[in-house]
This record gives C-alpha cells, structure tokens and sequence, in this order.
C-alpha cells in the first residue's frame, strides 16, 4: 500500500487546486481522476475542462464571432459576403484548446510533484481507498487526509432518454457535426442558455422548452426580464411553463410532446438537447465504507468548513451543497488544502459570483431585490444603462445595465446586478469591493478610467444616492 499524506479524489477544477495546494505546503499528494479523452489517455479537469466550461466558451466564443460578422460588424463599417462557418474547424479548436489545458494540468502535477493515478477510488475505510486502473489491476492507496471531489452529471429525464445523436445532454451538444436546422432544449438555465446560444448564433432555429414559470430564479428580475425579451430577439424561441411529457427520436428528427397553461402541445425537432440541470456523482466512491453521511440528493454531507464529520476526510464542489460552479470548486479546494496544512482558511460562500455567458453575458454576486424584499431589508438602488456610456456606444454594445443594492442604513453594497458585454469581467470588481465591505460610496468615489465599461458600475454606485452623473 502505498502512503500519502493526502489523497485527493477527483481532478476537476475542486480536486486538481486541491491537490496542487496541498503539495505546494509540502504534503505528499495523490490525486486519482478516471476521465478519458477519445484515445483512452488521462484528461484531468472534470467536467468543466473536457466538457463544459472550457469547450462551451470556445465554441461560444467562435459562433460569437461568426454572429458579429452580419449583426455588428457593419455598424463600424465593416463588411463582407458569402460569410460561411467550417463546423469540423471549429469543433477542432475547441478540442485542441482541451487537450492543450489538460496536459497543462499534467504538467503542474509534475511541476508541483502531486502523483496522478488514472483509475476509479473507492473508500476501504476513513483513511484508504482502492484504485481500479484504468489500465488494469489496481492500486491500493492510504492517507489520514483524503479530499472528495468527484464533481456532478448531468440529470436524466425519462421522459427524453439520451441516446447520444438525436437526442444528447450538453457532452453532445458540443459535438454536432452539423448545424441543426431546428434545435430543441429542455432547460433554460446556464448550460441550455449556453448552447442555445451557440446554435443560434450559427443559424438554427431554436426553441426552448423551461418548466419553471419565471425566467431565471436565480437573477435579480429586472435584469432577467430585459434578457429575456433581448433573447428573444436575437432568436432564442424561450417558452416558460412548459412540461415535457414525451419525446420520440426517430432516424430523422425528435418529436417532444409538452403541456403548458394552454394544453398539450408538439414540438419537431432535427436534435434535442436535455439540460435541465446537474446531480452530484459519487459513483464507484463507496462512502459508506469511510462512514460518510449522503443527503437524499447524493450530496456528500459537510459542514461551512467543508469537514464531513469523519476526521481526515473533506469534500468540495458539485459534490457537495452550493451552487455547481467550477470556481467555488476550487476556493473550496485551497482553503481545505490550508486547513490540512494548519492554516486559517476563510470562503465566504455568499460572495461567490454567478455568470452566464450568453451575449450580453449576465453575472451577479450578493442577493437580488427581490430577495431583499422577502428577507425585509431595507435598501436602496441604483442602475445605469449600458445604452448611455460612452465605451458600450463605440463599441455598438449598448444593451443591459449594472445594478446596485445597498444597506439603506450602512450603504454597505448587499448585492451588484449585471446585464452587458463583458460581465464576467467587470464583477471582479463588484465581488472585491464586497469582499473588503465596502459601501457604495466606496464605490462612487472610486476613480474608473475612461472611457471604459466599469464606469457603468461607478455611475450605478452614485446612482444609489441619487447623483448620477450621465444619465
């Protein structure tokens, strides 16, 4: 049996930081991951690296870029014709920006000198586990430290069985050979926003089919109603209220019976995407054996501190409560590290953003007004319009608006709303102000260069108090 003085199970963006963390502070670290790519050779980085994340946002990124050719373009002056997409070129860029960020993880395995087994761990007990090889045999492994980080799968619905060509989950979706002239999608949340997008963009006609009665739960709802019209605008057919009862895959197309407030309906299809959400996976784990507690949605019981209760043995990411983002993964993942080590470790979980990277992307950190509302907080707000900076009307990205809600009494800054061309970029400040507790006034007397989008958030600060200045 070979000995560690840390076993990290999982290599997605949870387990690989934590294993890389762990053996930066000095500890001798195993990390053992099961995924494959096509020619059987080890792929760390979970979901998000081989099939979520990374690839979603190169293909995001190049149907993008292909969309601006007729839709922005011309407004600089810019113009072309006969604009075609090469699919199979695409499809290889994302692949190869894969394989390039895997090996790379490979390396700092070797740099930071953390052993990789390639293989399936289950728990023998509280302090050792077997790997099944994916070569073949097995590797018998101990530690008194053990972190858990297999991540999550997508949810199944029997009622859209996947049968990996008609009808897919978002692996399959980022494979299409072929544009599909009419495209189907169960789900609008991030992932079926996401690939919805991404079709789109390239021409099919898109309908998406969502259970829930309101557009995004999550979002604050003023921000989720303007996407929600700006997407439909830009093609996105987003039905709300609709539940699939059946769907038939034929060689052809899909057909998907639903029903919504008006009665049943039918929907023709040329490929179905199922993307109504993911579920922690801890298959082949055994954690009984380490005495591990499973909540009734297979989710690795924890504390704030990510401790399971049974000494030695923590557990991060999807795998866990919380929302399934590969960044709190990987918080999650250092800070367990650190506290292995004897460090102080500190994640405040309600400062984790929140982005969707549709266009205009979307992000958020803190709580949205309505929740506000509902929790009896007293509070104030400020917007501002993309449509009235200076930066957003050069670039012809004028859609969205930043959003502010602060404390009425403290003007501490209890939540920042985002609808706009890079979104995912601009929170980064929002979630550092709040990190450092600041108050919107911090943020209002804070020098943005200009011309740029992050004036948007400083005039959304002065907003708050009523003195904006452009607008």
């Amino acid at each position: 049996m070979k000995e560690f003085d840390v076993i990290v199970i999982g290599a997605g963006p949870g387990g690989y930081v934590a294993a890389i963390r762990c053996a930066q502070l000095g500890l001798s670290t195993a990390c053992v991951d099961a995924w494959l790519d096509a020619a059987g050779k080890p792929s760390p980085g979970g979901t998000c690296l081989n099939v979520g994340c990374i690839p979603s946002k190169a293909l995001l990124d190049s149907s993008h870029h292909y969309h601006n050719l007729s839709h922005l373009l011309p407004q600089h002056g810019i113009s072309t014709s006969e604009a075609r997409i090469d699919v199979a070129a695409m499809l290889a860029r994302k692949d190869k920006i894969v394989k390039q960020l895997t090996r790379g993880i490979t390396g700092l395995f070797k740099k930071n000198k953390v052993t990789a087994f390639s293989g399936t761990a289950s728990f023998r007990d509280p302090h050792s586990v077997e790997v099944a090889l994916s070569a073949g045999g097995s590797e018998s492994l101990s530690a008194h430290n053990i972190i858990v980080a297999t991540g999550s799968v997508p949810v199944d619905i029997p009622v859209a069985k996947i049968d990996g060509d008609r009808i897919v989950d978002n692996t399959g979706a980022l494979a299409f050979s072929n544009i599909p002239k009419r495209l189907g999608v169960i789900g609008a949340g991030v992932i079926g926003l996401e690939l919805g997008s991404v079709w789109s963009r390239l021409g099919a006609e898109v309908t998406v089919l969502e259970a829930m009665p309101e557009f995004l739960p999550p979002a604050d709802r003023t921000i989720a109603r303007d996407a929600l019209k700006l997407f439909a605008r830009q093609g996105l057919d987003i039905r709300m209220g609709c539940k699939v009862t059946a769907s038939k895959a034929t060689r052809k197309s899909v057909s998907v019976s639903y029903e919504d407030a008006d009665g049943a309906h039918k929907l023709e299809v040329d490929k179905l995407v199922v993307a109504v959400g993911r579920r922690a996976f801890c298959g082949g784990l055994n954690p009984e054996a380490a005495g591990l507690k499973v909540d009734d949605r297979g989710r690795i019981e924890v504390d704030s501190q990510c401790a399971t209760g049974v000494d030695g043995i923590y557990a991060v990411g999807d795998c866990v409560s919380g929302p399934m983002l590969a960044h709190k993964a990987s918080e999650e993942g250092v800070a367990v590290a650190e506290r292995i080590a004897g460090q102080a470790a500190h994640i405040d979980h309600s400062l984790i953003p929140w982005v969707i990277y549709t266009h205009p992307e979307i992000a958020w950190v803190g709580r949205a007004e309505h929740q506000l509302k509902s929790a009896g907080i007293d509070y104030h707000a400020g917007s501002f319009p993309f449509l009235a900076s200076g930066r957003a009307q050069g670039a012809a990205e004028t859609a969205g608006m930043v959003k502010i809600l602060a404390d009425a009494k403290t003007d501490a800054i209890l939540g920042v709303h985002i609808f706009g061309a890079q979104a995912s970029e601009l929170i980064a400040e929002a979630v550092t102000a709040m990190t450092l507790s600041a108050s919107s006034e911090d943020l209002a007397r804070t020098v943005h260069a200009h011309p740029t989008l992050a004036e948007a958030i400083h005039e959304a600060a002065l907003a708050v108090d009523k003195r904006t200045i452009h607008l």
